[in-house]
């Protein structure tokens, strides 16, 4: 049995993105994942690399400065699977504040008419601060807009007139954990998959970890990175005393045919101090979310419930022209975020940032509370910088200058790629070789080479989805079952019939061999 530097437990973003960071440091990694890749919240955000723009209401500008900075760094390194996205802003007199903030409070006491309502000017100082907080050199700066005059106000009601503009990006959550792991495994990681730990427990300087199959590892350090479930690993899987635990926020998120032909997000808020996004998705949709409520029971039992929807669709209603109803959803998702929570701190936005805690009473364990999509990586350099006394041997920082699989290319790259693989793989639609470069990169490349007709692709399981593609997923993507392949390494589901994937299931069964 090989000892190995790192063990780590979940297979979602920020385990991922630690197991990959730790295997470019010439550390020996192996991380067990006890269900699929991102199947949990990593694959059920809001799919958006931001900066927090409402975390300025709690002053948090140390949080919001790291993901502003971040967010560039992560376009550079996945210009295939997150790009630029322009937000609209409307401006509605009815904004109010999100409970007792620190902004609020100041602006209270300065304008106590304004009544929890969030002022024009107050919008506009924070998108200022958010426009340079991180040293923004990519994406263009915050404009305002007459909603009379273009095109983003022929979706709005008549009575916004004006709006901000600011920008974020978008991501593809669940592909940026497939390729983290792919990656690490290139750098030697040992990833395993639908394979949970049943216990670890110290040996004298070992951690001897035990799986459900019967397997058993041992390893120098133990990092959980367990998601909703790390408070479960540190009681019941490594019997740990602890006083941290998670408090579990369940935001919920609608899709529906899409009610606007730009290319546009939407950032709307509401009169209860809340604020939801509708975003362009997979082509035809619009993506509708998040509700932020406490999430009671099993982190695998979160669903959108008929009263989220309902709240869901009723806030953009009093923002588009056209009612949006719960007739129209074709799909809706639930995420768990986990907050850390240390047995005193009052549930603020203070809880949302990451927390990274060493137990060191013998070989060390690192359990990660909370964190978000876009800080993921810097939170994995965190992690080895706090590990650093347990692990000598490990080599520099390295993250920050290096692409993802498939992301060596320029961040407006893209149109090019695309043209060059339809010069190359004629039989591919303007529609078809766009999807492959933007899931895949220049990677799509190698997984077409030598096909000269749709036929050379093996099996056509559906909207585009061809043998070819998905042994790729099998072989390098750690795929397994048709949900892996098309709710988290594609969203394919969306336009696939539930037959079609049924066969893609079978066919898996019984010819990839999974």
């Amino acid at each position: 049995m090989q000892t190995t530097d790192l063990f780590v437990i979940g297979g979602g973003v920020n385990g991922c993105g630690i197991a990959r960071d730790a295997a470019g440091r010439g550390l020996s990694v192996r991380l067990a994942e006890m269900g699929d890749l991102a199947q949990s919240t990593s694959s059920k955000s809001t799919k958006l690399f931001h900066g927090g723009l409402r975390y300025l209401e709690y002053f948090e500008i140390r949080l919001v400065r790291e993901a502003l900075t971040e967010r560039e760094i992560l376009l550079r390194a996945m210009p295939h699977i997150s790009w630029p996205m322009r937000f609209v802003l409307p401006l509605n007199p009815q904004m109010r504040f999100a409970g007792d903030t620190p902004a609020s409070h100041i602006l209270g006491r300065l304008m106590p008419w304004q009544k929890g309502r969030r002022p024009a000017a107050l919008i506009r100082l924070g998108l200022f601060l958010y426009d340079n907080l991180g040293g923004r050199k990519i994406l263009p700066g915050t404009k305002s807009l007459d909603l009379r005059q273009d095109p983003a106000g022929a979706a709005l009601q008549d009575r916004f007139a004006r709006a901000y503009e600011y920008s974020d990006c978008w991501v593809d959550d669940a592909r940026l954990v497939a390729l983290n792991a792919r990656d690490a495994r290139q750098r030697g990681a040992d990833i395993l998959t639908r394979n949970r730990v049943t216990l670890a427990r110290r040996e004298g300087d070992l951690w001897r970890i035990t799986m459900e199959d019967g397997a058993e590892h041992t390893a120098r350090v133990l990092v959980n990175a367990a998601g909703p479930w790390v408070g479960d690993v540190i009681r019941d899987v490594a019997h740990l005393p602890t006083h941290e635990s998670v408090r579990l926020v369940r935001g919920s998120h609608i899709v529906v045919p899409k009610l606007f032909d730009h290319q546009k997000c939407y950032f709307f808020q509401g009169e209860d101090g809340r604020i939801i996004f509708a975003i362009p998705y997979e082509q035809d949709f619009t993506l509708i979310g998040t509700t932020d409520r406490d999430h009671h029971g099993p982190a695998q039992d979160a669903v959108c419930t008929p009263e989220e929807q309902e709240y869901l669709c009723s806030f953009a209603s009093s923002y588009f022209r056209n009612p949006v109803t719960r007739d129209q959803i074709v799909w809706t998702y639930s995420g768990v975020r986990p907050l850390y929570d240390d047995g005193a701190k009052s549930a603020t936005a203070a809880t949302r940032e990451y927390v990274l805690s060493l137990d060191a009473n013998g070989p060390a364990c690192l359990n990660v509370f909370g964190g978000k999509i876009t800080t993921y990586r810097r939170l994995a350099e965190h992690a080895l910088e706090k590990l650093a006394p347990h692990l000598p041997a490990a080599g520099p920082a390295w993250t920050a200058g290096a692409p993802l699989p498939g992301g060596d290319f320029p961040v407006d790259g893209a149109d090019a790629l695309t043209r060059a693989l339809i010069a190359e793989f004629a039989f591919l639609t303007p529609a078809w070789a766009s999807r492959l470069i933007r899931a895949y990169g220049t990677d799509a490349r190698l997984m077409l080479a030598g096909a000269r007709d749709i036929a050379g692709l093996g099996r056509n399981f559906g909207a585009t989805l061809t043998e070819r593609e998905v042994r790729w997923l099998v072989t390098h993507e750690f795929a397994r079952r048709a949900e892996d392949v098309v709710w988290r390494r594609s969203k394919l589901g969306l336009t696939m019939t539930p037959a079609q994937i049924e066969d893609l299931d079978a066919w898996l069964k019984a010819e990839a061999g999974v």
